[in-house]
């Protein structure tokens, strides 16, 4: 069990948090949610004991432990893959070393057999034999295959620390599990190996997540972080989004009554305040009115842009055809004869552990990229706007945010771009912002508001999702659900994926590819497909 008591956090004169109770015990799991700023992993680093509250305490159920999923990359770069997860139970690694560190010693005398024994029976105790086979089923469960087990972290991907490093959090059966943002940066087969680890998980889990799926997967409790204070709410995220809507509806409702309650009597003292023989009655009307208090709605933090791509003009039959496209980047394959035709009704998901080739293919189909064999043509009604998972260049600019969004609009009227601007939440003088001063989901906005000024019958979405709020990334699936054209995307977010494709391409780890129309749900739960998935690994290996 983990407790907030009468916690308050000031930062400033600004109170993110104001006597904020609320416990998270043993067997659930909870969803910490809130908009962006509203302190979710300010919240976690309180709880986690990293910074302390101006106020109030923490408190954990003595003799339990408690783990976080680290965001440094770099921190265990010196340590092998193995040590860093076993590290997650940082008593158990010391045990372990200053174990083998006695046994190596060349002048080994009782005094340290003494304490080797000690250490022996402490070991044994934490289950330390098992600590490493542990650990690598943790490490295969996340997709880090067994070569790279005795790496050195330095030696490692980013997208393979991030594993790592869930996999240190999760490593030793913790009695508190905290986790912030745990799926960034995972593919989707490791969102659903780490759904069913949690869910079987018997502890405490706090999770924050834009995951809107994920949230629903594994959690048993959201905590909802609004107004400075945090509600506790039985059930998933859906079940708190509906619940809450209700409770928001009921309060307006109920503050309806009391309005017109107010009218009324307010009309009759008036009329009859000077009259003797009503006099009592309007006496007895002024005190109703005086007890009648309104409930205070205060305006949520939560601000929904609003996403909406509209095609200037319809899409023909002949969309895109690909032919035998290969490709090499750094002396691997990643692409490997891939062909394909869309058409017009198509919104097709790419999907699978293969990251980059889904980017350079990407790529590719946007002319930034050349493939080294095979080609690809777009039909002759066909406009194509492109999101890239990397936009570094994109804003290595001094250019402000309208001037460089109106080199991209038919109509080069601030006013109007700035129309778009307001959509996707920039207020004020956001606009003349220098481009390249601007925040990771602020660079997403405004990658957007390209895509909806340029009205393009194709969108090429690389993880469009990536620094984006619970409640962009629920406009975005909205914009995309409704949009008229072609779809060509990738996404973590499974819900995304879900709701919006009606095609499957996964390219799979040889540079080949499985192409199936379907749903993403049917797609993972067909047999067919997974066979066809270890054909081709079986090949690669060949």
């Amino acid at each position: 069990m983990i407790q907030a008591s009468n916690v308050t956090l000031r930062i400033g004169k600004k109170a993110l948090f104001e006597d904020v109770n609320i416990k998270f015990t043993e067997g659930n799991c909870y969803g910490l949610i809130g908009a962006n700023g509203a302190g979710k992993s300010t919240f976690l680093k309180i709880l986690s004991g990293v910074l302390e509250p101006t106020n109030g305490d923490i408190i954990i159920t003595p003799g339990q432990r408690l783990s976080v999923l680290e965001q440094d990359h770099f921190k265990y770069d010196a340590y092998t893959v193995l040590d860093t997860v076993i590290m997650g139970n940082q008593h158990l690694y010391d045990v372990m070393k200053e174990k083998d560190a006695i046994y190596l010693k060349e002048d080994f005398n009782d005094e340290d057999g003494i304490r080797a024994s000690e250490l022996e029976a402490e070991f044994a105790e934490m289950d330390g034999w098992n600590a490493e086979a542990d650990a690598a089923t943790l490490l295969n469960g996340l997709g880090i295959e067994t070569e790279y087990h005795d790496a050195q972290m330095s030696s490692l991907n980013g997208a393979q620390k991030v594993k790592v490093l869930l996999a240190k959090a999760l490593f030793g059966n913790p009695d508190i599990l905290l986790l912030d943002e745990p799926t960034n940066n995972l593919d989707l087969a490791a969102i659903a190996w780490l759904e069913e680890f949690l869910i079987n998980f018997e502890n405490t889990v706090i999770v924050v997540s834009h995951d809107r799926y994920f949230l629903n997967k594994v959690c048993t409790d959201t905590a909802d972080i609004d107004y400075g204070k945090i509600e506790l709410y039985a059930g998933n995220y859906d079940f708190w989004y509906e619940s809450s809507q209700l409770i928001l509806k009921q309060r307006k409702e109920a503050n309806k009554k009391k309005e017109e309650q107010i009218k009324e009597l307010k009309e009759f003292i008036a009329r009859f305040s000077a009259n003797a023989s009503k006099s009592k009655q309007a006496t007895s009307r002024k005190k109703a009115l005086e007890k009648i208090e309104l409930d205070e709605i205060k305006p949520s933090s939560r601000k929904y842009p609003y996403i909406d791509f509209r095609p200037n003009r319809d899409i023909g039959n002949e969309v895109l055809t690909v032919e035998g496209i290969s490709k090499t980047v750094d002396g691997e394959k990643v692409l490997d004869n891939i062909s394909f035709v869309v058409g017009h009704d198509d919104k097709i998901a790419f999907v699978g552990s293969n990251e980059k080739a889904k980017t350079v293919l990407f790529q590719i189909l946007s002319g930034e990229e050349e493939p080294d064999e095979g080609t690809y043509k777009w039909g002759v009604t066909t406009s194509q706007s492109y999101f890239p998972k990397d936009n570094t260049k994109i804003f290595d600019t001094d250019l402000t945010i309208v001037d460089w969004l109106t080199g991209y609009s038919e109509i080069k009227d601030a006013t109007y771009v700035r129309g778009f601007l307001g959509r996707m939440l920039f207020a004020g003088d956001d606009g003349v912002k220098k481009m390249r001063v601007l925040s990771g989901g602020e660079k997403v906005r405004v990658l957007l508001s390209r895509m909806m000024i340029e009205g393009s019958n194709i969108l090429i979405l690389d993880e469009p999702t990536d620094h984006l709020d619970m409640e962009a990334i629920t406009a975005l699936n909205d914009g995309l659900k409704k949009f008229k054209g072609v779809l060509l995307f990738s996404s973590r977010d499974h819900q995304i994926v879900e709701t919006t494709a009606n095609r499957i391409i996964e390219i799979l780890p040889n540079g080949s590819m499985i192409d199936k129309v379907t749903t993403y749900d049917e797609y993972l739960a067909s047999d067919e497909m997974a066979m066809k998935r270890q054909i081709y690994t079986v090949e690669k290996d060949d």
